[in-house]
């Protein structure tokens, strides 16, 4: 999501030596504290609301300042023991020092109070959405690098603004069956004749198991292709092999699925899916609970990705018409339908962010709209929702930002902001989803 201050710039030497002693007040989406000095916001890794903490000051600029934490003086009750060995160093999680309530409250008191500054709205306060706080991603992106001075191979995350690898053997946010993969992952890529022209490795649990996705620079070898293959059978993993960012070649094992709704979508492994599977189940859920879907609807799904919120509305709808921007996701919809037949089920390849009124769906008329958009959220489309009048619009977010900016187009056009809900879709990081209702109270009720 967007950040609140601006970019980094170069501070002078007395700036950087400068020593302060602060006491947080509150925590930004990003979990860094923010304390006040000089009437100014100062903002602190690793610091939580009531701490006192001495630190030194990196950033100093017109509107806010950054500070580097020296030593914490006082001790706030929701601090907690971070699970990771790795936190702090690794880039993936900022928050596993704040417990659980500390990190929803202060997201979803961000969300609010974006969105009541934007639209003049103050949302009605809603129970956060939200699954385990660790064993959750179903996804995971490991680079790998050869070093040479030390002739091993390297595999783990990014570093907090850095392109430098973490090696790491345990990920308690990754799903355990993810999790307990990364070690003997490492073990058998070392083993490969290719060991130094690998460039990443992507773990995704399916319903039917882990799948693991290999980009290698160099054609395998045959050596190599049988040591993935056995450990494929001592590990039941899926193997795709992935000579370029195009290809991908299944070396063994099934075709990768996830069920929502009682319905079951395959997927490609590079496919988009939530990576939050606890959290998507109910994020559906609620979607279909305030769209209020009757059987007589015709329900538009923009941004629908392979059709997670697609299929399960053409469950109930007389008509569900799905949009999306990558034609491999509209096939793989398009596939779902068909294997799960749901023959109201529609898709259109189509850039959303071009001229809608020229597109074919456009010409169509639709009683309820979902919207699923990308961080830049769906300013080409919001005028064209207005021409539709829906009675009803559910969109979720990924920032809340341009939520808030796109809500603005409803809100002018006489709909009314019902609910907003928070999805605790990443615990322990600065992104904050979001579901918001929006009613138009003038459009005509379909009868059921």
């Amino acid at each position: 999501m967007a950040q609140f201050y601006s970019p980094k710039r170069r501070v002078t030497t007395r700036q950087s030596l400068q020593i302060l002693t602060v006491t947080v007040s509150d925590l930004d989406p990003f979990g860094q504290g923010v304390a006040r000095h000089n009437g100014k916001a100062v903002f602190v890794a690793g610091v939580l609301p009531g701490e006192q903490a001495e630190i030194q000051l990196t950033e100093d600029k017109r509107q806010f300042a950054k500070g580097k934490l020296k030593r914490l003086l006082t001790r706030s009750p929701q601090r907690v023991e971070p699970r990771c060995p790795h936190f702090g160093v690794c880039g993936g999680c900022q928050q596993q020092h704040a417990d659980e309530a500390l990190q929803q409250q202060s997201k979803a008191a961000a969300l609010v109070r974006m969105i009541a500054r934007e639209t003049g709205v103050t949302p009605p306060q809603e129970p956060v959405i939200a699954g385990p706080q660790y064993g959750y991603r179903r996804r995971a992106r490991l680079g790998l690098a050869w070093q040479p001075k030390l002739q091993r191979l390297a595999m783990g995350f990014r570093q907090a603004a850095s392109s430098e690898l973490v090696p790491v053997s345990h990920c308690p946010v990754l799903r355990p069956e993810l999790e307990q993969l990364l070690a003997p992952l490492r073990d058998c890529l070392s083993g490969l004749q290719a060991v130094r022209r690998l460039g990443h490795a992507e773990l995704v649990l399916a319903d039917n198991g882990p799948v693991l996705v290999l980009r290698h620079l160099d054609a395998l070898k045959e050596e190599d292709r049988q040591a993935l293959l056995a450990f494929a059978q001592q590990k039941s993993v899926t193997i795709y092999l992935a000579p370029d960012s195009d290809r991908l070649e299944k070396l063994c094992g099934e075709t990768p699925y996830y069920q929502v709704d009682g319905l079951r979508l395959d997927f490609s492994p590079r496919d988009f899916i939530q990576v939050n599977d606890a959290v998507n189940q109910q994020m559906v859920a609620q979607a279909l609970e305030w769209l209020e879907v009757q059987p007589n609807d015709r329900v538009l799904d923009l941004f629908c990705g392979m059709g997670n919120f697609t299929l399960p509305l053409a469950r109930r709808a007389a008509a569900a018409v799905g949009i999306e921007g990558v034609a491999t996701l509209v096939a793989n919809g398009q596939y779902n339908a068909h294997k799960n037949m749901l023959n109201n089920a529609s898709f259109f390849h189509e850039n959303l962010e071009e001229d809608v009124a020229r597109q074919p769906w456009a010409a169509q008329g639709f009683d309820k709209v979902m919207l699923d958009p990308a961080r830049a959220g769906a300013a080409g489309v919001m005028s064209h929702i207005v021409k539709l009048a829906p009675g009803r619009v559910v969109y979720v977010s990924c920032n809340p930002t341009t939520l808030a900016r796109d809500s603005k187009v409803l809100l002018d056009a006489g709909y009314r902001l019902a609910r907003v809900r928070m999805l605790d879709m990443f615990p322990h990081t600065g992104h904050l989803e979001s579901m918001a209702l929006f009613i138009n109270d003038t459009a005509p009720e379909v009868a059921a």
